[in-house]
């Protein structure tokens, strides 16, 4: 499944929101230095998902608050 995330670094508490079908908003406490940020919304997503954080790949925006994700199930 891939799915197009809208990343919030310098948040509060992690969050995620669904937008649509296959957009959602992920919010981290991280800030984007050193791919800190990449990392905590992968685990982020591990955990909202369920799903090993191993089968989770950001496949474009690495640099970019813009991502798109893809979770094998």
């Amino acid at each position: 499944m891939k799915i197009t995330i809208k990343v919030k670094t310098n948040a509060d508490r992690p969050e995620i929101t669904q937008l649509d079908e296959c957009t959602y908003e992920v919010k981290v406490k991280s800030i984007p230095q050193k791919g800190r940020a990449n990392a905590e919304v992968i685990e982020v997503l591990s955990d909202y998902f369920k799903t090993p954080k191993s089968d989770i790949t950001i496949l474009a925006g690495h640099t970019n608050k813009n991502k798109i994700v893809e979770i094998i199930k």
